[in-house]
């Protein structure tokens, strides 16, 4: 195993204008798209801490704060929180920029959890991400929290899903 990373290692900035091609009857972005890029973002974040192909084990809930509008500047800023062995959690900051006042929103936040994959597509272990900054740490320890909600849920919810 690898020595750790420090979390700024793996800080990714994601940035795309908001066209008409991408929003509803009402002029706001579909929240489809706006999950896609928290999915990009993330991924970027743990490809980059990880040096391997990653994918998607669980999206945290999503709750929108703002639509985000034609027009606007969608920025997401992500970095892996905390380390689990194979897999990470990541979160996704989504701000929205109105490029001709300046102003900025915080449209949403989430938490994503990657898994790493060898070449042969099994998982892999990952290097520990070493927290830095009071906020790092801080989020270090409320990654471990959400980790073990979700699998105290998953444990309780197996062999429930619909056939």
């Amino acid at each position: 195993m690898t020595p750790g990373k420090p979390v700024r290692e793996s800080i990714s900035e994601y940035a795309e204008l908001a066209l008409p091609n991408d929003v509803n009857q009402l002029g706001n972005v579909l929240g489809g798209k706006v999950m896609h890029l928290v999915d990009l973002a993330g991924a970027m974040a743990a490809i980059r801490h990880a040096r391997f192909p990653v994918v998607t084990l669980a999206v945290d809930s999503l709750r929108f704060l703002h639509p985000v509008h034609s027009g606007e500047l969608i920025i997401l800023r992500s970095s892996v929180n905390r380390v689990f062995r194979t897999s990470m959690e990541v979160g996704v900051k989504v701000t929205t920029e109105n490029l001709l006042t300046g102003h900025r929103l915080h449209t949403c936040s989430a938490y994503l959890t990657f898994v790493a994959l060898d070449e042969k597509g099994k998982p892999t272990p990952v290097p520990p991400v070493i927290p830095e900054t009071e906020e790092e740490q801080r989020r270090y320890r409320d990654a471990g929290e959400r980790r073990e909600y979700r699998l105290a849920h998953r444990n309780s919810s197996q062999g429930s899903a619909p056939r």
